[in-house]
């Protein structure tokens, strides 16, 4: 979240309350981007809510103008745009809106904006989830995901997240319960683009379409579903890819969840060091993985050598080529090389790690138990 400080405004305004309230002990700290929304808009609801007779409808009209504006690429709204969705400034919509004074050559105005794009997004989302018709939840989908441009791609994963129970249930305190068949509308939806991407790496656009599925199967939080989806990968390619932290985040979480993945190949991905240690909790479970070309650092090599020394550890063959490891990094692999069990080639080429570097994993190899039998 601190990447964007507007997320740690929004991060602050969310859990601040949440973590002041007495009963929070019965209540679950958020996971997903989703989930943390719909704190922020529970507490704008709660602290808000008594001023408007009906806030649902207020909420449903202001996420039908801020759906129009995603679909437009529109983030200011007018007087004009509120009489069109019959919305008049009140307490309750400037909890969630804005109001600012525009100049032009003759005259001042004011104009409303959300305080972040991805507000926007999630109202326009909470809207579209509680629109009385469920049957139109997969063709509002897919309609969206033809869009090419990325614009709704967060939209599409606060759709999907609100499927989530946990999301759902502190909004439903206001807003009255989520509809059973529009959450299988979704959780159906979702479920037939990943088993439609699973396989389709060859391209960039294919690694990207993947791994935005892969958002989806997160913000859901459906174990059920991933499993069904992906439990039966055997291997998963992102190659070439730039993966921020949040990327890697998501790939240990579906990682996780499949009992059969054999072949982990991100290669020039750039994860680097933070990038490593979202994916650590998941390493353990590859037969191959390939890291080459990923500044990983000895650092890295820290949190790699803490994978290769887990006891359920099947990593066969580890690729670190070209990673800017030194001399440093040389202590811990050797002790994770002492008593891991499953290791059976180490690629270090690339690195400046000098002759001194490989007397230590010289003696990891004389160790009887030892199984590498190729190194570069």
């Amino acid at each position: 979240m601190c990447y964007n400080p507007s997320y740690c405004w929004i991060l602050g305004l969310s859990l601040g309350p949440f973590f002041t309230q007495r009963d929070r002990k019965q209540q679950r700290v958020p996971k997903t981007i989703t989930q943390l929304y719909s704190y922020y808009i529970y507490n704008i609801l709660k602290n808000h809510g008594r001023e408007i007779e009906s806030p649902r409808d207020v909420l449903l009209k202001a996420g039908e103008m801020a759906f129009t504006g995603v679909s437009e690429k529109k983030i200011v709204f007018r007087n004009g745009d509120l009489i069109k969705y019959n919305l008049q400034p009140s307490q309750f919509l400037s909890g969630f809106m804005m109001e600012l004074l525009e100049r032009d050559d003759s005259a001042q105005s004011v104009v409303y904006t959300f305080p972040h794009l991805t507000i926007q997004e999630f109202v326009a989302a909470l809207a579209r989830f509680l629109t009385p018709d469920p049957g139109d939840i997969r063709k509002l989908l897919s309609e969206a995901h033809s869009k090419e441009d990325g614009r709704f791609e967060i939209f599409l994963r606060f759709v999907v997240g609100l499927s989530s129970s946990q999301s759902a249930r502190p909004l439903e305190e206001f807003l009255g319960p989520f509809l059973h068949q529009t959450i299988c509308g979704v959780i159906d939806w979702v479920k037939e683009k990943v088993e439609g991407q699973i396989g389709k790496t060859e391209s960039e656009t294919g690694k990207r379409n993947l791994l935005n599925t892969f958002h989806y199967l997160f913000e859901s939080q459906n174990k059920t579903l991933a499993r069904v989806t992906v439990g039966s990968m055997e291997t998963l390619t992102f190659s070439g890819l730039r993966l921020t932290p949040i990327d890697c985040a998501v790939l240990s979480h579906v990682i996780g969840l499949c009992d059969t993945i054999k072949h982990l190949d991100l290669q020039k991905c750039s994860i680097q060091c933070e990038g490593l240690q979202r994916l650590g909790p998941a390493l353990h479970k590859c037969q191959v993985l390939r890291l080459g070309s990923n500044k990983l650092g000895d650092s890295g090599v820290k949190l790699l050598s803490e994978a290769l020394r887990n006891p359920h550890c099947k990593i066969q063959e580890l690729e670190l080529c070209d990673n800017d490891l030194t001399n440093s990094c040389i202590k811990d692999l050797s002790s994770a090389l002492r008593t891991n069990r499953s290791l059976t080639g180490l690629d270090l080429s690339n690195n400046k790690l000098g002759n001194s570097a490989v007397k230590l994993p010289s003696e990891a190899l004389r160790n009887p138990d030892c199984k590498i039998q190729k190194l570069g």
